[in-house]
């Protein structure tokens, strides 16, 4: 009989394959369920619901730096973007360059959440622009965020007010009560934590701090080289020491279904390239697989997070892989 195992993440091509049992894991029997990763990351941290769950990469450093054995990483990286890039301001806030931000109220959902530490790490290494150079104002409400499941509070010399519960980040943004956001992303109704619903991507009212994201991706890519990650996976640890053997074949199953998205991206390529919509050389590039799981791929973009999270002062130490992932997966 196989083990039966419950499984909450979020939808995108590379997990779309184990919702739709187009992967399995051998031994195991995985009930997906999609959830909104802001609302599923506080209910793993609050109450444990389930047997494996997408996790935020920073909070699951800060919970083992705190301690919280609960759980144990596996290197399934279903998420990454260069997500300083993303970072959206009022036009009237006299900001044109990230240095301007310097003194700035700046919105975040979630101060600890992975990709706003990548974008203040990238705005202080490139910039110059510390934390304690802007003000900090937090959107999710204590009782239903990350914070407050892992007992975070504010390191020294950083200010961060909490919104208030009758508006949220993009509202004050649109009212000049903020002048820039860093890591919004509307919940629409998906999400239990979130409130934002409006479009700052798009609006008149709003420029994003890089005039040229393409430019700015490819100057970060150039510096760095790395593509940085922002969830992970986890397993309950008590589940892994009964069963150690569902670690890899946990992990085995995801990258069957990375190779499935890989896959299809080649086709959707080629239709795009018969199409005359890509020019035939785009095939090559379009053909260099970018996303991978495991370590070996992705340890450098590990340890930055793990030396940004120090360095912010959201762990007291630098957090060593080897406390974050199954053994049976350092190697992968």
């Amino acid at each position: 009989m196989n083990l039966r195992l419950s499984l909450g993440m979020s939808t995108n091509p590379r997990t779309r394959p184990v919702f739709e049992k187009k992967v399995a894991a051998d031994g195991i029997d995985l009930v997906p369920t999609h959830v909104h990763v802001a609302e599923l990351f506080w209910r793993q941290l609050r109450s444990a619901e389930f047997d494996v769950a997408e996790m935020s990469m920073s909070t699951l450093m800060m919970a083992v730096a705190q301690g919280d054995d609960r759980f144990i990483g596996l290197p399934i990286f279903t998420t990454r973007r260069m997500f300083h890039t993303a970072m959206v301001v009022h036009k009237d806030a006299g900001i044109n360059k990230p240095e301007d931000l310097k003194g700035k109220r700046v919105g975040v959902p979630e101060y600890q959440q992975t990709s706003a530490l990548w974008t203040r790490g990238v705005l202080k290494h490139h910039f110059g622009v510390e934390d304690r150079d802007m003000e900090h104002w937090m959107d999710r409400q204590p009782a239903h965020s990350h914070r407050g499941e892992v007992g975070f509070t504010p390191p020294k010399g950083v200010i961060i007010h909490q919104v208030p519960g009758d508006t949220d980040i993009g509202e004050m943004l649109l009212q000049r009560r903020l002048d820039a956001v860093m890591s919004y992303n509307p919940a629409k109704g998906d999400s239990a934590l979130d409130r934002g619903s409006i479009d700052l991507f798009n609006h008149p009212e709003t420029k994003p701090l890089f005039g040229d994201k393409h430019a700015e991706a490819l100057r970060f890519k150039k510096i760095w080289d790395l593509y940085p990650i922002n969830h992970g996976m986890v397993i309950k640890r008590e589940i892994f020491e009964k069963y150690p053997w569902a670690a890899l074949n946990i992990y085995k199953a995801f990258e069957k279904a990375n190779e499935i998205a890989e896959a299809q991206r080649m086709e959707h390529t080629e239709y795009h390239i018969e199409a005359g919509l890509l020019p035939p050389e785009a095939k090559k590039a379009m053909a260099t697989q970018v996303l991978y799981h495991g370590i070996q791929h992705n340890r450098k973009s590990l340890e930055m997070v793990s030396q940004l999270s120090h360095e912010q002062g959201l762990t007291s130490r630098r957090v060593k892989l080897e406390e974050l992932f199954a053994p049976s997966t350092m190697e992968q």
